[in-house]
């Protein structure tokens, strides 16, 4: 039987939350996407569990949040189990509670709603890249699929089979420790957080629905090469290697483990195929920094994307993704790894962790480190000029506009830049002397100043051919 032949702009590979992401993000942009995943139905594993603060501006400008609803708020997070404050300013601070089931379910409602192509049951098997188009061989329910496209983007997790089909390099460092970890029903044991005992370090958190996360690690264990998940009998006898009790008696809903492995890409991009999300970057997921560094790769590359498949991009552009996250991501991993080793490191990082603890009474220091959790400090390299805004994220503004009263958030939710010209409105503090924003999709300001100077140039250089959305500002209020 001949395979079917399809045809499109962009090919996602994978439709976890970064591919589903992604896939949003491109229909917004105008770009016709087809998403291939291999699991039949949408995972009913809860997983990662932690939103940031930028995360959650993220997905505000693009209308997402109504639709979450008001998740648990926590303000105080960890770096690598030491108690931090996340309180930064933001419409948002703090970490938000939301399954990742739940985050999934959201992004494929928007993306479906946009109308993104979502073929589950398609497992990828082949990938021919050209000068001129790639194309995708998925096996389905149907049997086998070809997917043409102008570029592909591998979202397909760790193990990613875009990733083992071109060969990109990938260094970095395979997993030295793990943390075993299972969702359980029917087990009552003290709740914990981050509690690091003689024999090693357990963690234990019972949710609203009588179900426990337990995640344990017994110091000086290596990391298990694995052919399969963990199961409930090893994560049962290291929790009671460490805390002397018994849960085996519990219901195992969920079980795996994570280990320490620390790899990034050496590049983002290889012509028409990149990749976003930890087929990019492999990190322990601690402090749900994982999914989040990942929602927001897709973030910085669907707008893109979408301009250069439209033809618009100005030339260049599609490899800033490259430039602007693989610099975020190293950092993100550079943290996770001084984490990691706080964490499973034995009685000789005592010292460390009560050094770091007394710098975290230090405003200046607690505020490096939420931000850089947080997501809230990324800047980019967006060109010259020294506005404290320039490369950074717009922050959240109250506007009234020739069009009426409107957030700087709502502003986004179109997937166009914009201009905002702020001459009648006197803006103050962050903004003094600037009579003009030039913000991007993803909400960072690339021209910030006053009169026309640069921003013709910039305009040229962000957006090409595209069109931005211009507004009069009358009114500010800054938050």
């Amino acid at each position: 039987m001949a395979a079917d032949r399809l045809e499109t702009q962009v090919i996602v590979v994978g439709a976890g939350p970064v591919g589903l992401m992604l896939a949003g993000e491109l229909r917004l942009g105008g770009a016709d996407v087809i998403v291939l995943e291999r699991r039949d139905a949408p995972t009913m594993e809860s997983r990662a569990s932690t939103l940031h603060a930028r995360t959650m501006e993220v997905l505000d400008s693009r209308g997402l949040l109504e639709s979450l609803g008001t998740p648990p708020n926590e303000p105080r997070g960890h770096f690598g189990g030491i108690p931090l404050d996340l309180t930064l300013p933001s419409p948002y601070p703090g970490q938000w509670k939301v399954p990742q089931t739940r985050t999934e379910e959201l992004l494929q409602e928007w993306a479906s709603g946009l109308g993104a192509d979502i073929r589950r049951g398609h497992e990828l098997r082949g990938l021919t890249v050209t000068e001129e188009y790639v194309e995708a061989e998925a096996v389905g329910p149907g049997g086998t699929v070809r997917v043409r496209g102008l570029h592909v983007v591998g979202c397909d997790g760790e193990q990613s089979a875009v990733r083992r089909l071109t060969g990109a390099e990938f260094p970095g460092t395979d997993a030295g420790r793990e943390l075993l970890r299972a969702d359980v029903a029917g087990i009552d044991v003290p709740d914990r957080r981050f509690e690091r005992l003689a024999r090693g370090l357990a963690i234990a958190a019972r949710r609203g629905d009588g179900v426990t996360r337990v995640m344990v690690h017994a110091f000086g264990d290596a990391a298990a090469a694995r052919t399969e998940e963990a199961g409930f009998a090893e994560v049962a006898s290291a929790w009671e290697r460490v805390t002397g009790e018994d849960i085996r008696g519990g219901t195992p809903l969920w079980v795996n483990s994570f280990g320490d492995a620390n790899r990034q890409l050496a590049r983002y991009r290889h012509g028409r195929v990149l990749f976003a999300g930890d087929a990019a970057h492999q990190q322990m997921p601690i402090g749900g920094q994982a999914l989040n560094l990942g929602l927001q790769d897709a973030f910085n590359l669907g707008w893109k994307l979408a301009l250069q498949v439209a033809g618009t991009a100005p030339e260049g552009l599609l490899d800033t993704y490259h430039d602007e996250r693989h610099a975020v991501g190293r950092r993100v991993l550079s943290n996770i790894t001084a984490q990691a080793l706080l964490l499973l490191g034995g009685a000789e990082v005592n010292p460390v962790r009560a050094l770091l603890g007394e710098l975290l009474a230090l405003e200046d220091v607690r505020e490096l480190l939420a931000g850089m959790i947080s997501g809230l400090d990324i800047r980019y390299a967006v060109g010259e000029g020294e506005h404290p805004l320039l490369g950074a994220r717009l922050p959240h503004l109250d506007l009234m506009t020739d069009q009426g009263r409107t957030t700087t958030t709502a502003l986004l939710r179109t997937g166009r830049g914009v201009r905002l010209d702020l001459s009648d409105a006197r803006p103050g503090g962050v903004l003094e002397g600037t009579d003009c924003l030039l913000v991007r999709p993803d909400g960072h300001v690339v021209r910030a100043g006053s009169g026309e100077a640069g921003a013709s140039d910039a305009l040229r250089r962000w957006f090409g051919a595209a069109q931005t959305d211009l507004l009069s500002v009358k009114e500010i209020s800054c938050h």
